[in-house]
């Protein structure tokens, strides 16, 4: 299935669906403690463009962080920014947002604290992090890495996972497990839908709730 294909479907889904199909199939990619800065209202879906902060070290040549990534983006790209988990000091603000508006990038998702976020909503561009503060990166903080893997949120990403962020957090996909994540979230996503439309029509949310008939991989491989 082409990628373009595969994201068309992933925006169909949410969070909690895809969480649910990386546990049935026991792949990692849910993480925790991060989440919108912003009322963002949609499901951000895209390709992982990721960038590895660190703390400044004079000794060696630097970047500011995701100005390349932004510049060399794609339509389909998302940021991706490990900071360790830092809180107190911006890594992405205002005027990286409006670059990466112009650049078509689809949104920021950051291990780490962002600032003028204001600006960001401003522009209706999607952040996703631990925390805002005031801090500037610059003399503290540098890019040391892009398009390497990182960690984020004790999640394993490299550049070209896919990516699906909403109000329920963010989700990673290995890049070749995505057809089967994707179907299989589909899958489940169908058959809470059925356990909703028992619940509507009166059945007991008891026997609702305990119903075992969940998706399996066995159904994943008869359904190929």
């Amino acid at each position: 299935m082409t990628a373009e294909r595969l994201l068309e479907q992933l925006a169909q889904l949410d969070t909690c669906a895809i969480s649910d199909a990386l546990d049935t199939l026991g792949l990692p990619g849910a993480t925790t403690g991060v989440g919108r800065l912003w009322p963002v209202s949609r499901v951000v879906v895209g390709r992982a463009r990721t960038i590895q902060a660190a703390p400044r070290d004079d000794n060696r040549a630097v970047d500011h962080i995701a100005a390349r990534a932004i510049d060399d983006a794609s339509e389909v790209d998302i940021l991706v920014i490990a900071n360790d988990g830092r809180t107190d000091v911006s890594c992405f603000g205002g005027i990286l947002a409006r670059a990466s508006v112009r650049r078509g990038v689809r949104g920021a998702l950051i291990d780490g604290a962002c600032r003028d976020i204001d600006e960001s909503e401003q522009f209706d561009f999607p952040v996703f992090g631990r925390a805002v503060v005031p801090v500037s990166a610059r003399g503290r903080i540098v890019q040391l890495s892009m398009d390497q893997t990182i960690t984020f949120a004790d999640v394993n990403v490299d550049s070209g996972d896919l990516v699906i962020a909403d109000s329920n957090g963010i989700m990673f996909i290995p890049a070749q497990e995505a057809d089967d994540v994707i179907r299989m979230a589909e899958l489940i996503s169908a058959r809470e839908d059925r356990m909703a439309a028992a619940v509507d029509a009166g059945a007991d949310v008891a026997d609702v709730m305990h119903d075992s008939r969940f998706p399996t991989r066995e159904d994943l491989d008869h359904d190929r």
